[in-house]
């Protein structure tokens, strides 16, 4: 059974005590959008090695997730999507990394199982393709599924936009992603917030209950890196103001 959730100072001391060599941790984030950036560089300053990582994605080079492979703190990261990080590549054609593969939408049902309490789930996505090697499967109403087992965390580290004080959390917009997927399925659960509430929140807009909440953290002026900028022309420097 879950304690009370605990609030913490600063990123590191929400840390101390909790990381270790060799552990599995779920961090959550869609590129560089939602990653809880101040933990994860918690993480790289407690010098914790031999780490398996899932996550949708393992940043770019020198932020986000990218920080770990530069200091070679990783040893396995299960993901999706790892295509904007050169080093990355670089430790995975080396073997100096394991890495395992998932569709996108697999890697998000395997959390929510975790989270779930659901040992595992047959799925159409995958059959027939690399991602299947080694995996049973099974014949329903004529469709060939594929049996993927779900995912737990040692540790989950997810980016929140408000928190009260009994660790329910709301997101904003896009930077919910896959972040309370992660949340629940961490044994030990750490949130870094933009915001506390003092005052209850509304049930109503909770979206990861407190339950799965171990340790909350307020980080003032989160850093927030854009990925790839697309910007248009302001209309008033357009001819005649049509596009």
């Amino acid at each position: 059974m879950r304690v009370k959730t605990i609030l913490c100072r600063t990123a590191q001391e929400t840390l101390t005590s909790v990381v270790t060599d060799g552990m599995t941790i779920a961090v959550g984030g869609f590129g560089l959008c939602g990653i809880p950036s101040e933990l994860i560089r918690a993480l790289h300053d407690s010098h914790a090695t031999d780490l398996t990582v899932i996550s949708n994605n393992m940043g770019v080079d020198g932020a986000g997730l990218g920080l770990l492979l530069e200091s070679r703190q990783v040893r396995k990261v299960i993901a999706s999507y790892v295509g904007e990080n050169m080093m990355f590549a670089d430790q995975y054609l080396n073997g100096d990394i394991e890495v395992e593969f998932n569709p996108q939408g697999t890697l998000a049902e395997r959390l929510r199982a975790g989270g779930a309490g659901i040992a595992g789930f047959y799925t159409r996505t995958g059959v027939s393709t690399p991602v299947a090697t080694g995996k049973p499967t099974e014949v329903f109403d004529g469709e060939t599924y594929l049996f993927e087992r779900s995912l737990r965390a040692d540790l989950s580290l997810v980016h929140a936009h408000t928190a009260d004080t009994y660790g329910n959390l709301t997101y904003r917009r896009t930077a919910r992603n896959f972040n309370p997927l992660v949340a629940a399925a961490g044994v030990v659960t750490i949130a870094e917030v933009e915001n506390i509430s003092l005052e209850a929140l509304d049930p109503e807009v909770i979206v990861t209950p407190g339950i799965y909440v171990d340790r909350v953290v307020r980080v003032l002026c989160p850093e927030k890196h854009i990925e790839q900028r697309t910007v248009r022309p302001h209309p008033a420097h357009e001819v005649g103001g049509v596009q």
